[in-house]
């Protein structure tokens, strides 16, 4: 069974502008609500590829429930630990830009917790967590450790900042930074003549496989003896907000069911891509889609 964790869900509220303007009276001309956090992100791709993920994680208050509602009609399972605090608000404005305003999360009990870390014990060793997202101030920054610390399970994590290297010795299925996450990871810049060599530091530090985006660029991946650049597909950028939870989930989907690393890595790359061209989450037909057009090479070897 696949579990994704989502430890600080919220509601992504996205307001479309004509134009933004600092310290005026903005009025949006089309708005929508999505059930946001990168784990709910990943689950929704899975979902959509045919898997039946499980959805973990804290929510309470109204925004709780209508989380738990939306996710109940995309038919998507959740095991949710119930807490007193209101689950979280995002907006996200889209005008000639993209910005962001994210709520730090609700105040989460030590008996909230430990409700939460007993249904970690009742996984299966078999079963794969996928971890991503932030973590309440609450539950403090090292909250992921006493997951892992709890079961041993086959898992991802996707986080960004330094804190990424305290988990390579879990050996992780999949960490999948991108470019400016991994600057911050080893404290120096990226670029095209030392990406690699940090790429492959990820894994001889731990993780089994690595994937690296780079926005418009593509992404490489890196694992075993394997080096790998994807090619950027062109089209129209519509929505960047689950485009790299989408390359985790396809990563996941293509392994989970039988496929060579190379051709779980092109499914990742078309998850990413179909998601970053659509409204929402990219529909299974779309991804196979966008899957005809990915090209990956050997890189750097």
């Amino acid at each position: 069974m696949i579990y994704s964790l989502t430890l600080n869900p919220s509601i992504d509220y996205i307001m479309k502008l004509d134009e933004f303007k600092d310290g005026a009276t903005n009025r949006s001309y089309e708005d929508k609500k999505f059930p946001g956090g990168k784990g709910i992100m990943v689950a929704k791709l899975l979902k959509n590829l045919g898997e039946d993920p499980i959805n973990l994680g804290f929510i309470g208050g109204f925004t709780g429930s209508y989380i738990v509602d939306s996710l109940d009609k995309l038919g998507i399972k959740e095991e949710f630990t119930k807490i007193d605090g209101d689950s979280r608000i995002n907006v996200k404005l889209k005008y000639d830009e993209e910005t962001e305003i994210n709520a730090g999360g609700p105040e989460i009990n030590e008996d909230e917790i430990n409700s939460f870390l007993e249904k970690i014990s009742e996984l299966n060793s078999t079963d794969t967590l996928i971890l991503s997202g932030s973590i309440p101030k609450s539950l403090g920054l090292y909250f992921y450790k006493k997951i892992l610390d709890k079961k041993n399970l086959e898992f991802t994590i996707d986080i960004g900042g330094k804190e990424l290297l305290d988990y390579l010795s879990y050996k992780p299925l999949l960490v999948k930074p991108n470019i400016d996450e991994l600057e911050a990871i080893f404290e120096t810049k990226i670029d095209d003549r030392n990406i690699l060599t940090y790429a492959k530091k990820l894994y001889e530090l731990g993780a089994q496989n690595v994937i690296i985006s780079l926005g418009k660029d593509g992404s490489i991946f890196v694992s075993d003896d394997i080096s790998l650049k994807a090619k950027p597909i062109e089209g129209k950028l519509i929505n960047s907000v689950g485009a790299g939870d989408s390359m985790v989930g396809g990563f996941i989907y293509g392994i989970k069911n039988g496929l060579s690393k190379e051709k779980a890595y092109k499914l990742a790359v078309a998850c990413g891509t179909a998601t970053a061209f659509s409204e929402d989450i990219a529909s299974k037909d779309y991804i196979y889609e966008i899957l005809e057009k990915v090209e990956v090479n050997e890189y750097g070897n």
